[in-house]
């Protein structure tokens, strides 16, 4: 799997799973979606390019932000996503948009056995 797009938002210890995600993991390209606190917080050791929505918008712009931030970085078919990190609207958005770029995904996470297919 070349490229992971993960949420980085809220939720006590999820920076923690997907900051472990990105070490461990073997990806290609790596896409944070986050909020423009997570933006300059968080440690980016893997290069990974992160994109800073407003999550008080509705979600059906969310999801044109996300898209439009995504759209043509992206060549393959198939992405690995993790959710553990933030909301359920916040994960409404992210998987539509992916889906809007024809994408198809498969859920990533950190297990004890390291990173897995979920």
């Amino acid at each position: 799997m070349a490229v992971l797009i993960a949420n980085l938002s809220t939720g006590k210890g999820t920076w923690g799973h997907v900051s472990r995600l990105i070490a461990d993991g073997d990806f290609d390209k790596i896409f944070l979606i986050t909020n423009d606190f997570g933006k300059e917080k968080f440690q980016n050791e893997k290069g990974a390019e992160l994109i800073s929505i407003d999550v008080n918008k509705p979600i059906p712009e969310l999801v044109n932000d996300i898209k439009g931030a995504l759209d043509g970085k992206i060549s393959d078919t198939e992405v690995a996503l993790n959710l553990v990190s933030g909301s359920g609207k916040e994960h409404m958005a992210i998987l539509s948009s992916l889906l809007k770029l024809g994408l198809s995904v498969r859920l990533y996470a950190l297990t004890r056995d390291g990173v897995k297919e979920v």
